[in-house]
């Protein structure tokens, strides 16, 4: 690539970073990349498709500061606790850091990557409340910024254990509730154009789904893909008496606070269409649907 990097985009060797790069690189921007390891896999393919790579730590505030250099937009996203990675003030601590070196060093648009499940006041849930706290000091900084809030990928749901292979998937919403969800390729492509058109996103929070999906949708549209029936449940009182993050994630999709209130119709007037299940299916789903459904037996993939 011959295009001087105008994006430094964090996370870039995980899936929201990572789906950002792609949809800037297709439009054909320059991109720098903040990873640890220079060596890895995901990182020498970022190389190779053109990113430059920027080698740091995120709580080594003088390695952001190096990377910040001559960049005009960041995409600021960190590793959440459910990761095992690190603790929810950790993640706060990063999310603050970057916000400050993009001030100090003169960059004129921070795009932070929250949850849906942020700015909808204290949930008791770490990593949806780090996110909110960071929020609210990206706003309190003297520099342009725009919030996205995701709601859950639909990648989510082909994590080890959620029963695809057994003809039973288990989740989160009853059969006749609804849940927004977006696909990875749409959250790419919207961070990218709002990173491209500063101007038009300044001071934006904008709650990012691609559907409202109800899981009798779920069954009909993984039955049509396998080919074979697929059953849908909501995960067994018993898994929830036993599991209590799974426990405290599901009465959030109750209460409403991760179930999602996206304006979608709103999105795609200004976004262009987002895909639905079946096409992530069909499309950018394809091969994680048919490794999910050809798995060995295992856990449940949500921590």
């Amino acid at each position: 690539m011959s295009n001087a990097p105008e994006f430094l985009v964090f996370g870039a060797t995980g899936q929201q970073g990572g789906a950002v790069t792609r949809a800037l690189l297709e439009a054909g921007r320059g991109v720098r990349a903040f990873v640890r390891d220079p060596y890895s896999e995901k990182a020498k393919s970022l190389a190779a498709d053109g990113v430059s790579l920027a080698v740091g730590d995120l709580f080594d505030r003088a390695s952001i500061d190096h990377a910040m250099k001559g960049i005009r937009s960041v995409f600021s996203v960190q590793t959440s606790s459910p990761s095992g990675l690190l603790t929810d003030e950790q993640e706060v601590e990063q999310g603050k850091s970057v916000a400050d070196s993009a001030v100090s060093n003169g960059v004129a648009h921070l795009v932070y990557s929250a949850t849906g499940a942020a700015g909808k006041g204290h949930t008791g849930m770490g990593h949806f409340d780090s996110k909110s706290r960071i929020e609210d000091y990206v706003r309190s900084l003297p520099i342009t910024t725009t919030i996205t809030r995701p709601a859950s990928f639909m990648e989510m749901m082909m994590l080890p254990g959620m029963g695809l292979n057994t003809g039973v998937f288990n989740y989160f919403m009853r059969p006749d509730q609804s849940m927004q969800m977006i696909a990875l390729h749409d959250l790419g492509r919207i961070n990218a154009r709002i990173l491209c058109q500063p101007d038009l996103h300044a001071g934006r929070v904008i709650e990012l789904s691609g559907q409202d999906i109800t899981g009798k949708d779920l069954q009909e549209a993984f039955s049509r893909a396998a080919g074979r029936p697929i059953h849908y449940q909501r995960f067994s009182e018993e898994l929830l008496s036993e599991n209590n993050f799974l426990k405290r994630l599901t009465a959030l999709v109750d209460n409403g606070v991760v179930a999602g209130i996206a304006d979608i119709a709103a999105l795609e007037r200004e976004f262009g269409p987002m895909l639905r299940v079946e096409q992530w299916l069909s499309g950018p789903g394809k091969t994680l649907f048919e490794n999910a459904l050809s798995a060995e037996p295992s856990g449940i993939g949500l921590r």
